[in-house]
Formats: structure tokens, C-alpha cells, sequence
């Protein structure tokens, strides 16, 4: 009997371990290339070098932390941190937990080391040419082979330049090539003086490092929140963060009714926007090349053939407008305001690149059209087949004063004025809509002349990157503020913030395409 209990104890056992590899195996399935180079970098502190150095997937890393004791089926709660981390939230319910309930206990168990944390942040944060720059000022100590921002950084580590103790090195580098993320540093050195009763370093210099200049004034702020619609409820759905570069702004304060976006949402559950109907949507991109009176916008072309792919990708059926007139506009406006596809489409794209002022945006005839005189044609009222459906608006153009740019970027702005116009007309106040703005109110937005603005290129990036993990389009948007607000000119001088505005009822999640979108 005892023989027989013991066997049937060791076959649930096996059972079970088998159910726990088949979670593993399903979650291996969703991670690409870049997430295992990522779970190898976080788990540098868990597994030996020379095996992690033989892991070629996910589950390599899995079968070593099962082995370490680090990972099992009773308490996966390292692989869930490890998930979390890399922003694969939606893998999270294989492994029955939540992404609120990760955020509930993370802080008081969390296994990734804080300056594993640290390296992991500032890796996210480092872009291809912030890279460049980097490895150019160490070219004598680094190999030459193809590196990302993580194997820099793990380089770095591996060579003894830069440890937990040790941040030298990276700091002056940081401070030459990417001031703004001195914060972050400056943050964590806090954070680890404390713990061991060291003098904490001083605010002052987590604020503002010399040679980084601020992104807006707190009066900026104010003077674009207080400007927003006052007549449609509040969503509360995006709350303010107290982040790096966020201001924290209550209900109280603002007395709004078009929500803006500028860090993180919360986590507060919310409906979903229908997207099963027939078809997905139209999407209209107006791109604005060369004018009769405006200097010619060299790069745009590149922006709209990736909105175009984009789009498509997630099902829409695009339509681009090239160098369009104060009077073509309206005729394309009037076209898509009664377009029959609305009727069974899930949602409205309209998407405008040209120059700009505040809330308005110039024809290629050198008129001056407000934003909200574009989006009003599709209202309930103006077209009820878009009630109740999320219209999307991005806008890339600049939205105040002009700041002359390097010899490889150009500014989209024209005339600039120094006292904006309120920004109340640019949003209708009803429901339903999202505008996308490249910049704050009173900003100018950078595009490359090659490559493409810094917002149109990033958006199309966070798409690709974060439709496929089910992330909604606020926090998609959320991505790309951060993404944006951390690139800079070859002299690290010019900034950019974009800003959305919006009276969403609730997310917008597209539904994942089937086939990948290849570069």
C-alpha cells in the first residue's frame, strides 16, 4: 500500500512537471531574439557566465534557473519579475499572476539586483547613436564587433570597469553623451547610500545636470493643462506618475476634461474598444513635402511610407495625400466625413505631416488650418458611423517656437510666435477621440532629413514592438513620449516631449496581425 501511495505521489510529480515545462515551453514561443538577449542580462547574477554564455533561448535560461532553485512551478515568481521587467506583461497569466499583482509585491521581493536594475534602464534608455558615441570615446579598451547597449554594458561589467561600487565610468560617459540619464544614476546611488547610512547624494544634482537643458517650465505646464477643454468628464484611467520628467499633476489642480499623457497609466482595469468587425478602419495620411511659400520638409517621405506599413499591418486601409492645398483638404475632409467604410470599421486614423504653429497646421498653399477644424468632421454629430469609436489623430509639426537646428536635423515649424494661442479649440469636447501631438504646446518637433522625424519614427517603432504584446495605445503613446523626450542632436542640446490629449472612454488594444511586420 505504502509502495502503491508512493508511486502515485511520484507520478503526480511527474505530471506536474510536465504541465509547468509545457508553461515554459508556451512562453518561449512569444519570446524573440531581443527578449532572451534581455533574460540573459537580468539573469547575470543567477547563472554562472559560462553557462550563460551557452544559452541560445529562453529555455536554456529556464532549465539553468530550474537547476539553480530559482525557478520552479511552486514559486515562479523570478521568471514573473524577469517578465515584468521586459515589458512582456501579457505572458504574465501563464503563469497565474497578474500584472497589478507583480506590482503589488515586486518591491519587497524583488531578486534582480538594483544595479542590475540600473544597467537594465539605462540600456533601454541608450539609443543606436547614443551607442556609437560611446564606443567611439572607448574605441582603445572595446572590441570591434557589433554590439548592442546591453553587451556594451555587459562588456563593460565583464572587464571590471564598472561594478555596483564602481560607476566612474559610466557616469562620465552618461554626462558627455546622455546627460538626462545621470538621473537615473544619481537615483540609485541615493537609494544604496541609504541603505547602508551613507551621505545620500544631493538632489540638486539629480534635477538637472550642466549641459542638459529642461524640457519645459513648470509655467509651461500650467499654461498648456489650463488651457484643455473644462466640459467632458475625466478619465481616470491615465493617473500621473511621479517619474524622471513628469510633472505630477491632480484632478484638482487641472480641472480638465481632456486627459493628457505624459508617463505611465495606471493600472486600473478598463472596457476595450470593439475591433471585430469587418474591417478595421480607414487611415488617411496627409503628407506635405513642398509648399508655395515654405521651405520643403526632406525626410517626410520616409515617415509616411512607415505609417502606411504600419497601418496596413494592423489592418487598416490607408489612403496618402501628398502636398495637399487648404482646398483639397476640405475636399478630402468632406470625402472621408461620409466615406461608407465607417459603417464597418473599428476604428479612425488621420494622420497630418507638415509644418506647423500652436493647434494649427499649414496647406501646402501656406494656409494656416486649425487642428480642431480637422478633427470636427468627425464628430458623432458629423459623422455618426464613427460614434463610439475611437478616432486617432497624430500630428507631426511643430507647436510654437523654432530652434535652429544641426546640419542633419530640421525643425517643423514656421513664423514661430513666443505667446501660443490656447490649445481649447484643438480637441472637440466629446468623447472618443485622441489627439498625438509631436511636441508640447510652445516646442518645436526634429525630423531627420533622411530618416525621419524623432515622433513619426519612434510611433512606428512602439507599434511594431508593443501591438504584438497587447499593450493599449496610451501606453503604447507612453513609450514613445519616453522614447522621444531621451533623443537629443549630435550636440545633446536639442529636446523634444510629444503630447497626447484625449477623451478615450476606454482602451484602445489592436488585435495582434498574423504576420510579422518585416523591417
Amino acid at each position: 500500500m505504502t509502495s502503491q501511495g508512493q508511486s502515485l505521489n511520484s507520478t503526480l510529480d511527474d505530471n506536474c512537471q510536465v504541465n509547468f515545462r509545457g508553461t515554459l515551453l508556451t512562453i518561449d514561443s512569444y519570446l524573440g531574439d531581443q527578449d532572451v538577449e534581455r533574460l540573459k542580462f537580468l539573469c547575470r547574477d543567477s547563472i554562472a557566465p559560462k553557462n550563460l554564455e551557452k544559452c541560445s533561448s529562453a529555455l536554456d535560461i529556464f532549465d539553468y534557473l530550474m537547476a539553480e532553485e530559482k525557478l520552479s512551478e511552486e514559486d515562479p515568481s523570478f521568471l514573473a519579475e524577469l517578465l515584468y521587467i521586459i515589458k512582456q506583461k501579457v505572458l504574465l497569466r501563464h503563469l497565474r499572476y497578474t500584472k497589478e499583482q507583480v506590482e503589488h509585491w515586486l518591491p519587497g521581493r524583488r531578486k534582480v539586483s538594483p544595479f542590475r536594475n540600473l544597467l537594465y534602464e539605462l540600456s533601454e534608455d541608450i539609443s543606436s547613436e547614443n551607442l556609437k558615441s560611446m564606443i567611439f570615446l572607448l574605441r582603445e579598451s572595446i572590441p570591434k564587433v557589433q554590439m548592442t547597449s546591453l553587451s556594451f554594458l555587459a562588456y563593460l561589467e565583464k572587464q571590471d570597469k564598472i561594478n555596483e561600487d564602481k560607476l566612474t565610468l559610466l557616469e562620465d560617459l552618461c554626462k558627455k553623451i546622455v546627460p538626462n540619464l545621470m538621473r537615473k544614476i544619481d537615483k540609485y546611488k541615493r537609494e544604496k547610500a541609504s541603505q547602508v547610512g551613507a551621505p545620500p547624494v544631493a538632489k540638486e544634482t539629480e534635477s538637472l545636470h550642466q549641459g542638459e537643458k529642461e524640457l519645459f517650465s513648470h509655467s509651461d505646464i500650467n499654461q498648456f493643462l489650463g488651457a484643455l477643454p473644462q466640459e467632458v468628464s475625466w478619465q481616470d484611467e491615465h493617473a500621473q506618475r511621479n517619474g524622471d520628467r513628469a510633472t505630477p499633476v491632480s484632478m484638482e489642480m487641472l480641472g480638465a476634461s481632456v486627459d493628457t499623457l505624459t508617463s505611465e497609466t495606471s493600472t486600473k482595469e478598463t472596457a476595450v474598444y470593439r475591433m471585430d468587425r469587418k474591417h478595421r478602419g480607414l487611415c488617411v495620411v496627409v503628407n506635405n513635402h513642398s509648399f508655395t511659400s515654405l521651405s520643403k520638409r526632406p525626410g517626410t517621405n520616409k515617415d509616411a511610407e512607415c505609417l502606411k506599413r504600419v497601418f496596413q499591418w494592423l489592418g487598416f486601409s490607408v489612403h496618402i495625400y501628398v502636398n495637399v492645398t487648404k482646398g483639397r483638404l476640405e475636399e478630402v475632409l468632406q470625402q472621408f466625413q461620409t466615406h461608407p467604410g465607417h459603417a464597418d470599421g473599428d476604428c479612425f486614423v488621420f494622420c497630418v505631416l507638415t509644418h506647423g504653429k500652436f493647434g494649427a497646421v499649414y496647406s501646402s498653399d501656406g494656409n494656416l488650418i486649425p487642428i480642431r477644424q480637422i478633427m470636427s468632421h468627425f464628430t458623432a454629430q458629423q459623422c455618426p458611423a464613427l460614434a463610439h469609436k475611437p478616432k486617432l489623430f497624430f500630428i507631426q509639426a511643430c507647436q510654437g517656437e523654432e530652434i535652429q537646428p544641426s546640419v542633419s536635423i530640421e525643425a517643423d515649424a514656421v513664423n514661430p510666435e513666443h505667446v501660443p494661442p490656447s490649445l481649447q479649440d484643438s480637441v472637440p469636447v466629446e468623447a472618443d477621440f485622441l489627439l498625438g501631438l509631436a511636441t508640447v504646446p510652445g516646442y518645436v518637433s526634429f525630423r531627420h532629413v533622411e530618416e525621419g522625424s524623432w515622433y513619426i519614427q519612434s510611433l512606428y517603432n512602439h507599434l511594431k514592438d508593443l501591438v504584438p504584446r497587447q499593450e493599449d495605445i496610451l501606453s503604447i503613446l507612453t513609450a514613445v513620449n519616453d522614447d522621444v523626450s531621451r533623443q537629443a542632436d549630435k550636440r545633446g542640446k536639442k529636446k523634444q516631449m510629444p503630447q497626447p490629449a484625449f477623451t478615450l472612454r476606454k482602451k484602445v488594444v489592436f488585435p495582434v496581425p498574423q504576420e510579422e511586420l518585416l523591417l
